[in-house]
């Protein structure tokens, strides 16, 4: 099915010989020796699916942003009701992205969908931004997180120093790419695991929180006392949404879940459950716990919330919250390598992405790309106000994509849709979206005006790599010569699956 312009084929890799492998002999040789197809395996189980969803999802957010919901939200009723109103709006959103997902069954998640039903432009705009700057920050920001709560127990009362945390986070960041780019078992295995962890800890917050309710409601006595900002509730709503980030991920590796017309719904459905009554019901724990100065004055919420509720215990609670953050980055390293290998595999992105290593069955080059700016992020200076830049092109690109499914129930009546949401889901998700956009461009127009010029800078870079064929040929020698050494020092191959 082509929908958009499909001539984003014609790229980098339009410049390549003619069979589209430089190294033809080598991947022979090699696909003959394994007595394997080079291909990425569908290795992503209902079990696993669920906790890729729910571990990327449950990551730092919840044990962060609290803070950034409540401040821009007003007071503490207002921000349950954000954390409700964030939790609907991200499964009316998933449930869109299921049906995407079972009728168009590729992988690259946003990225394809874009392609599929915009054209080459949008999509390359769309992994222009993920891969320069969305995703290296993210992960950044996470693994950050990670190292703060890791070491937060060797250096109480005091925090830990700055180098020790920059340096903590890119060692974790090197396992995770290692794991990632060594065996998608054991990737799944770890990701299983931290998410049995992070759901236990919330478990112990909530049930801890619970019974101190139960004896002293005092702080929800006034629950909605306080001025509401309605002019801060988009930025509320963001902060919320970057909490539930990753219901979408499951998108991006579509073309490795067995069999996904029945997997994705059902595990799209069960993580959203599970993340939307563990973020209520956390936050309830919280403000049961803790006074809403206390909140905003913790830099640390559940740790904080631990000292006053778990008497020693509490040095465990930023361990649990370090494996929760370090689990959020696996899960999202995992999904988002598809996104640069689908790209790279269409032309948008250069060749060596789409290559398979010929031994382990991981798209290698894929995972490893982001580790130069995610360690150029880790030392650089605010991470944070650039994910806000960014969150309204992220949703403006969501937005397009659901009007986008809409378009095909129209455009294409007769496709097959094994999973079918009723019509008014994804009207409503649009609305509610484009309505958060536009008040985000009314509430913080700086901000939102510095994110879409970032996207913008994608344009010049798409018409002169992709859209110029006629490119001077020792350009092409050199990016063929690095394609070759790349291919030969990292041992990978196309796809045998997409060779022509």
């Amino acid at each position: 099915m082509e929908i958009g312009n499909m001539d984003a084929k014609q790229s980098l890799s339009s410049d390549l010989p003619e069979d589209g492998n430089i190294s033809a002999n080598l991947s022979s040789a090699n696909s003959e020796s394994c007595k394997e197809k080079v291909i990425l395996k569908k290795k992503v189980t209902l079990l696993r699916g669920i906790a890729f969803i729910t571990g990327t999802i449950i990551g730092s957010g919840i044990f962060i942003t609290p803070k950034g919901v409540l401040i821009n939200s007003g007071n503490m009723g207002m921000s349950l009701v954000v954390w409700a109103v964030c939790g609907i709006f991200s499964f009316f959103g998933a449930l869109c992205y299921a049906e995407l997902g079972t009728c168009i069954k590729k992988s690259g998640g946003h990225y394809i969908y874009i392609l599929e039903i915009y054209g080459p432009l949008l999509a390359f705009l769309r992994v222009w931004v993920e891969l320069v700057v969305i995703r290296p920050a993210v992960m950044a920001v996470s693994s950050l997180a990670f190292a703060r709560y890791i070491l937060q127990p060797f250096f109480m009362p005091c925090t830990a120093p700055e180098p020790a945390i920059k340096i903590t986070a890119v060692l974790a960041m090197m396992i995770v790419f290692y794991v990632n780019s060594t065996s998608i078992t054991w990737t799944a295995r770890i990701q299983i695991l931290f998410t049995v962890v992070k759901l236990a800890t919330i478990v112990i917050i909530i049930i801890s929180g619970l019974f101190h309710l139960s004896k002293d409601s005092s702080n929800f006595a006034d629950a909605f006392a306080g001025d509401i900002n309605f002019g801060k509730l988009p930025l509320a709503v963001f902060s919320g949404m970057y909490a539930y980030a990753g219901w979408f991920y499951l998108n991006f590796v579509i073309e490795e879940v067995e069999n996904p017309e029945k997997t994705m719904p059902i595990a799209i459905c069960v993580s959203m459950a599970i993340a939307t009554f563990s973020y209520l019901l956390t936050n309830v724990a919280y403000f049961a716990v803790m006074t809403t100065d206390e909140v905003l004055a913790s830099d640390a919420v559940a740790v904080t919330f631990a000292e006053q509720m778990l008497g020693n215990f509490y040095l465990a609670i930023p361990i649990f919250v370090a494996m929760s953050c370090f689990g959020a980055v696996n899960g999202g390293t995992f999904a988002v390598a598809r996104v640069f290998y689908v790209a790279s595999r269409e032309g948008h992105l250069p060749q060596i992405l789409s290559m398979i290593h010929i031994k382990k069955h991981t798209p290698l080059p894929a995972v490893v790309v982001l580790f130069p700016l995610m360690v150029i992020m880790v030392f650089s200076g605010d991470i944070s106000s650039l994910l806000n830049f960014l969150s309204f092109v992220r949703w403006l690109f969501i937005g397009l994509i659901v009007a986008g499914l809409i378009y095909l129930r129209f455009k294409y009546p007769a496709m097959h849709r094994p999973f079918k949401v009723p019509l008014f889901i994804p009207i409503a998700f649009c609305i509610s979206c484009f309505s958060l956009i536009g008040m985000s461009l009314y509430s913080d127009p700086v901000n939102t005006g510095i994110g879409f010029a970032i996207c913008l800078t994608g344009i010049p870079v798409y018409y002169v790599f992709l859209k110029w064929h006629n490119k001077p040929k020792w350009f092409q020698t050199s990016v063929d010569y690095m394609t070759t050494s790349l291919q030969t020092l990292l041992k990978v191959a196309p796809s045998d699956e997409h060779a022509d």
